[in-house]
């Protein structure tokens, strides 16, 4: 198993990224890039899928994969459960770092900052146009909490079932969107022997600093 670990290996060779391609800032070369990844990645690739890191209280990091739901000139939203655990990881530090991976691009964005909560509108707003059972879902589940079995989940599902059965299902309190605000963006290009491109964006009072990293 070692051994054919160590063996496997591409070679990146699709594209490259020069100073010449990238704008100054970095929202506009994300959003081409992201726009890219909409037309090339095919399923069941997502290309607004990310890994989203966060730390707890005690300073150890924990990661998942989540779906990106907006973005603008502001920073990346992204929707859960405030109560889970990263909600309480999220409160306790209010930091993170989420990766997009669009391997048929060889490409990767790394994003760090700070994150706020959006505002309860935004969140309502979103939450009206999930599909029901996603947003009976989010009554149902005790996000990150430990339940006996399936059945219990079940169970809970059908007791928001019937509690919304004569009406639409409000936005929970429980529930709402996050903004990452970013302070770093790494661009990454994977290039033939693993000379990779990285050009990476740092905002320096309040203004983009463009950088190329070694490989």
């Amino acid at each position: 198993m070692t051994q054919t670990l160590a063996d496997m290996r591409r070679e990146y060779i699709r594209d490259g990224l020069t100073e010449a391609q990238a704008p100054q800032e970095p929202f506009a070369l994300f959003e081409q890039w992201f726009a890219q990844a909409l037309n090339t990645e095919q399923l069941p690739v997502e290309p607004n899928a990310m890994t989203l890191a966060t730390v707890d209280a005690e300073g150890r990091p924990h990661c998942r994969v989540l779906l990106l739901k907006g973005l603008d000139a502001s920073g990346f939203t992204f929707f859960s459960n405030y109560d889970s655990a990263k909600g309480e990881q999220l409160a306790a530090r209010p930091f993170a770092a989420m990766t997009f991976f669009w391997p048929t691009l060889e490409r990767q964005v790394r994003i760090e900052g700070r994150v706020e909560r959006v505002t309860p509108a935004e969140s309502d707003a979103y939450f009206q146009v999930r599909p029901m059972g996603s947003r009976l879902g989010a009554w149902a589940s005790p996000q990150s909490q430990v339940i006996a079995d399936r059945a219990e989940l079940e169970a809970l599902l059908e007791q928001a079932q019937q509690r919304f059965s004569d009406q639409a299902p409000q936005c929970p309190p429980h529930w709402g969107g996050y903004r990452l605000l970013p302070e770093r963006i790494e661009f990454w290009q994977g290039r033939a022997s693993r000379l990779h491109d990285r050009l990476n964006y740092r905002l320096v009072e309040g203004q983009w600093q463009r950088e190329r990293l070694a490989p």
